[in-house]
């Protein structure tokens, strides 16, 4: 049994994933602003606790194992949980001065959510909002292991334990440099980076198509429309995200077989989200706060 009073710290699980991250005891020293042996002491304590081995010697670093792999899992999701029990317990008599950390994917994050958030934050001034934007996996683990209180983004996945709150209508349309219709057989598809949403529905699309085009990655939704404005190929895109290219006539609608792809925006919660955060989602739904950026609110939670 564990002796919560010994090894198994906040500060030692802080160390722990400070190793993770950074590969090295040493690195996690200097991330951390502490001695090395301050680290390898910190180490030692949680594998003696731990009763296996939670990182092998790899190269001049630490990597690891099975076993460390599996409690930097619940690792995050304790630290998270802390971390968000504290602040609900602080602030938990006025929701309006508490903390909201919001989490979208790309697309999300660069046309969608900061007119909600503008509104939010003329209505509600004294909430602290923060706002993480990056691929639809590493949100949903932020999210799952409660360093963020809601994402915006495509449906979660099943098995993380994830709500989806509300919903919006969004389309994925297939776009292109404006002249002659490309060859969806040959013409290169452009996709977004591993972990994102939009790229595992480009590749579905492809296989129902029966087409096997060159592809190429690109590190950032704007660098693939920008990419497909300049002419470099087709990419299957957001319509919210490429209304303002579309009547300026940088780039052209392309018809394809089983588009447009519909595929709502989620506003997404664990189990219990906190005050702060259902004040959120109340104004999300609220057409004369958020206006026609307004969410639907989902009567029958769906849960991952």
């Amino acid at each position: 049994m564990l002796d919560y009073g010994g090894a198994v710290t906040p500060a030692r699980l802080q160390t722990f994933l400070a190793i993770v991250e950074h590969g090295s005891a040493r690195a996690a020293a200097e991330r951390l602003s502490v001695t090395e042996s301050a680290v390898s002491a910190a180490l030692a304590a949680l594998h003696r606790e731990a009763g296996v081995v939670l990182f092998e010697r790899h190269g001049r670093g630490l990597r690891l194992t099975e076993s460390g792999r599996i409690f930097a899992g619940y690792a995050r999701r304790i630290l998270g949980l802390i971390d968000e029990g504290l602040d609900a317990a602080r602030r938990s008599g006025d929701p309006e001065r508490g903390r909201v950390r919001l989490g979208a994917v790309t697309t999300a994050g660069e046309y969608l959510v900061p007119g909600l958030l503008a509104s939010f934050r003329a209505r509600y001034p004294r909430v602290e909002v923060t706002l993480d934007v990056g691929v639809r996996d590493r949100m949903s683990a932020l999210l799952a292991d409660h360093q963020l209180d809601l994402v915006i983004g495509g449906r979660p996945r099943a098995g993380r334990g994830l709500t989806t709150r509300a919903t919006r209508p969004n389309s994925l349309i297939v776009v292109a440099a404006p002249g002659r219709v490309p060859e969806l057989s040959t013409v290169t598809w452009l996709l977004r980076e591993p972990g994102s949403g939009t790229r595992d529905t480009t590749l579905a699309l492809l296989d129902a198509l029966q087409v096997a085009p060159p592809t190429l990655a690109l590190g950032s939704h704007g660098a693939v429309v920008a990419s497909a404005a300049l002419g470099l190929g087709v990419t299957l895109v957001s319509a919210d995200a490429v209304t303002e290219h579309l009547r300026q006539g940088s780039l052209q609608r392309v018809p394809v077989r089983g588009t447009p792809l519909d595929r709502p925006w989620h506003a997404v919660t664990t189990a219990s989200p906190t005050a702060t955060a259902a004040l959120f989602l109340e104004h999300l739904t609220d057409p004369d706060g958020a206006g026609e950026l307004a969410f639907r609110p989902r009567r029958a939670p769906a849960r991952g």
